[in-house]
């Protein structure tokens, strides 16, 4: 019996998540969406996509959560994106209440289920989820350091002329404004990327990295979901598989770091059951403080939310 992995949201991230999923033939698919229609013409469509591509797992859409039963992962990407006129605490109110709704409907039908939140702004998501479902902490995780990482592979691949395989990128930290990529520890072909650019050069990368998803917005008019879906479908296939990932992920600090009780991204190890560990990698006073800086960013979404 394969596993099962439903997606709650078929909107550009979440189909394009099942997308991504059934090309790897891993799991079979609930999508799930309050709209008629869209989820169930959306996975035919993924379906009739599968003699073509070779995939054979099952896609399913639903407007109720009855097909998403014993689900192994649970992927939130439901929410709502921020609107002309709309206050940060109008779009906190708003996807607290789609997060907390979709969680209580999905969580008591896979009570094993690991969740992968995704909907913005995403730490603080997670705290609505992990509440909301009463799961263990290391059974909620946030995508975000994957995406974040992503891009600033991409820009120092750019950069350098060269293949981003062959670049490693590590981003900490809340996923916006305040996260903090790292390039101590980014590397091409194993060779810090301090060594082969200037400080303005990384500088300026750093601060493209920061605005990624900005800068998709501006040129798209809307948000990105190729990469998001692309970071999620990674995170969710070291979990099934067990595959022990060291990947950057939004986790419950219990005082790695100096940080406790809030979700930051750090690295963990991805695996079977969710986040296994926290891996604590050496940071300077620089690199801690500004960690410390995105970790307060995020407590003040927390603590916000406690009084809508």
């Amino acid at each position: 019996m394969r596993p099962k992995v439903t997606i709650i949201g078929a909107g550009m991230v979440g189909s394009t998540t099942a997308q991504y999923l059934a090309q790897r033939n891993i799991a079979d698919i609930v999508l799930v969406d309050i709209v008629e229609n869209l989820p169930q013409g959306k996975a035919l469509d993924l379906l009739e996509a599968g003699p073509v591509l070779g995939y054979d797992c099952a896609v399913v859409g639903a407007n109720d959560y009855d097909a998403t039963a014993n689900s192994d992962v649970i992927v939130i990407t439901s929410g709502s994106p921020r609107k002309p006129g709309m206050s940060r605490d109008d779009l906190l109110r708003v996807n607290m209440n789609i997060v907390k709704s979709v969680t209580e409907q999905a969580a008591p039908r896979s009570p094993d289920a690991v969740i992968v939140v995704v909907t913005n702004p995403l730490d603080a998501m997670c705290h609505v989820a992990l509440e909301t479902s009463g799961f263990p902490a290391s059974r909620v995780v946030g995508q975000a350091g994957v995406l974040d990482s992503a891009r600033f592979r991409t820009f120092i691949a750019m950069e350098l002329d060269v293949s981003p395989r062959d670049v490693t990128a590590f981003v900490l930290g809340g996923h916006g404004d305040t996260m903090v990529p790292l390039p101590r520890y980014s590397t091409m072909a194993g060779i810090p990327i301090t060594h082969l650019l200037s400080k303005e050069r990384i500088d300026a990368i750093v601060e493209r990295t920061r605005d990624g998803g900005g800068e998709i917005v501006r040129l798209l008019g809307t948000s990105a979901y190729y990469a998001p879906a692309a970071s999620v479908a990674e995170m969710v296939e070291a979990i099934l598989l067990d595959q022990n990932r060291i990947l950057p992920c939004s986790a419950y600090l219990q005082g790695q770091y100096g940080i406790d009780g809030l979700y930051v991204g750090v690295p963990v190890k991805l695996g079977a059951g969710g986040i296994k560990q926290v891996i604590e990698i050496e940071l300077t006073d620089e690199e801690r403080a500004a960690l410390h800086r995105s970790a307060g960013a995020v407590r003040e979404l927390v603590e916000a939310m406690r009084q809508l």
